[in-house]
């Protein structure tokens, strides 16, 4: 039997996402991704999976990396938003929506998706004290720094942004050590700034890297530990490490499918199997009209279809951009299905 390609394996995933088999369609997106070349589709799509199974940080993961192999795909930066929000992680979520909505300045989910995070992490006022000062002066507060940073983990590495942009690369110093890690800017001019955190766990200094883009210095720690998490960036005096486990359901040795790494929780375990189960209720029970309705009519229809009408579903879809769907396979099998959108309309291909 051929070695399926990239391509079938990418369609087979998606098969498995509209039959709620989120175990599967992970495991053959790893399984794509392995098979080819870098993809920012596949992990920005693998990311909507995780998200969907409650692993929000392996998303968050996976949709940054997709950012990076493509930064003008706008649903990379929205799926990014989408679980840093979750994660607790709301400058990483605010810088992810203004990359995307400049991206795609018409999309509404970025501006509802930032009026979720001011509510939930609104920005810090600084309140006037009507005391006054009798004895000696109040100690000065401290500086706020010049940029902020954030992290996230992945199986081998931690990465660092700091969110500094215009920097002149020459303008910044990068230096590594077994257990540090020194950011500096300084440029004439302006106030320096520095970052020395003595981090959660040990690197390899000569595999780590930097790059200073135009919005911000990345930083690539390549963990001493493979396949551990870092539950935060800085050291903490009971350092913990979580090991990375393999999918439900799934061996080590299970068709050489990559491995997903666990991730932990700030909040304490979660029973993520009942979290899911209550999410899939919850989208039964709800009422859907307009475009949401016709995705779950969509869904319905494919999950209770044979194989060959679910191949000619998907192809009809996918080939007319969504404005062809046709269930009989010996019909659009062995020919491409061009758009046919409704009179009066005009074609546009949407981000999903």
């Amino acid at each position: 039997m051929a070695t399926p390609t990239p391509s079938e394996l990418e369609l087979k995933a998606k098969e498995a996402f509209f039959d709620d088999d989120f175990d599967l369609a992970a495991a053959l997106y790893a399984e794509a991704i392995t098979a080819g070349p870098p993809s920012a589709a596949l992990y920005a799509d693998r990311a909507q999976v995780y998200t969907k199974m409650g692993d929000f940080t392996a998303a968050a993961a996976d949709a940054a990396r997709a950012a990076e192999l493509d930064p003008a795909m706008p649903r990379a930066h929205l799926r990014r938003a989408h679980a840093c929000v979750k994660l607790e992680q709301y400058d990483a979520a605010r810088a992810a929506v203004e990359a995307g909505a400049a991206l795609a300045p018409g999309d509404a989910r970025f501006a509802q998706l930032m009026r979720e995070i001011d509510a939930k992490a609104p920005p810090m006022e600084i309140e006037a004290s009507a005391a006054v000062a009798t004895t000696a002066p109040a100690p000065a507060p401290a500086e706020k720094p010049k940029y902020r940073h954030d992290y996230y983990n992945s199986a081998a590495e931690v990465v660092v942004t700091v969110f500094a942009k215009g920097v002149p690369p020459e303008h910044v110093a990068v230096d590594f050590g077994e257990q540090l890690l020194s950011v500096s800017v300084e440029v004439p001019g302006e106030a320096s700034y520095h970052l020395q955190p003595r981090l959660f766990g040990k690197i390899v200094p000569e595999r780590c890297r930097f790059a200073v883009l135009s919005t911000k210095i990345e930083v690539r720690l390549a963990k001493a530990e493979p396949g551990t998490t870092w539950t935060s960036l800085e050291f903490t005096d009971k350092p913990r490490f979580v090991a990375a486990a393999p999918p439900r359901g799934s061996s080590p040795s299970a068709g050489g499918i990559a491995q997903r790494p666990s991730y932990p929780s700030s909040r304490g375990r979660k029973d993520w199997d009942k979290i899911e189960a209550e999410v899939k209720r919850a989208e039964k029970e709800e009422k859907l009209d307009g475009d949401a309705a016709a995705n779950k009519f969509f869904q319905d229809i494919f999950s209770s279809a044979d194989e060959d009408m679910r191949r000619a579903m998907t192809k009809s879809f996918q080939e007319s951009n969504g404005t062809v769907l046709s269930t009989n396979w010996e019909d659009v099998g062995s020919k491409k299905i061009e758009p046919s959108p409704p009179e009066g309309m005009d074609l546009r291909k949407w981000e999903y």
